[in-house]
């Protein structure tokens, strides 16, 4: 069991390096240059050589891969046009609102959960899964706030730690509010 969940985490964390790519390529860039034009470029053409790459090994690609290009060529483009990161910066918030969309979708949640956990508190996680819609559309719209200022090291920041960082408070918190429904359901059932 530890195995496979190494594994899944392992898997999980690869797609979303992979989904960010072009967005950490773009930020390392730019950071280390100070250059619009080579960080935007380069993330274009890192997005572009993602698909390439993925073809040549016969993956078969998501839509989030498709969008990603898609969201990276127009914001890059804009941004080539504009002189404006704000517009790079921007593209994590459209995949909160898009992941906080499908997490509206009542009972999304069930399927992730142990059977135990299903079975013994659905209704506490169908309102986790409302939760945690709103924490996503809450974190899109800190994005768009921070990326609003213009201020890429604030972006990094508020990327790298505060989206990062609720989303591992809020799993921490929802991991032990399950155990001890569960414990307490389960007690309460046996009395």
């Amino acid at each position: 069991m530890k195995l496979t969940t190494e594994t899944t985490m392992q898997g999980a964390f690869a797609r979303l390096v992979g989904d960010f790519f072009s967005t950490i390529l773009f930020v390392a860039l730019y950071l280390a240059t100070g250059s619009i034009v080579l960080a935007t470029t380069v993330a274009i053409a890192g997005a572009i050589g993602q698909i390439i790459h993925a073809r040549l090994i016969g993956k078969e690609l998501s839509f989030m891969t498709w969008a990603s290009l898609g969201l990276v060529m127009v914001l890059g483009g804009v941004t080539l046009l504009t002189q404006d990161p704000r517009f790079v910066m921007a593209k994590p918030s459209l995949a909160h609102f898009a992941i906080g969309a499908i997490m509206l979708k009542r009972d999304w949640m069930l399927r992730y959960m142990p059977p135990i956990v299903a079975e013994t508190i659905p209704d506490y996680v169908r309102m986790a899964g409302y939760a945690w819609a709103i924490l996503m559309f809450v974190l899109g719209a800190g994005t768009v706030a921070v990326a609003a200022t213009g201020d890429l090291r604030l972006w990094a920041i508020y990327i790298s730690f505060v989206s990062v960082g609720a989303k591992i408070v809020a799993f921490a918190v929802q991991y032990v509010v399950f155990r001890i429904l569960v414990a307490t359901r389960l007690r309460a059932a046996r009395a």
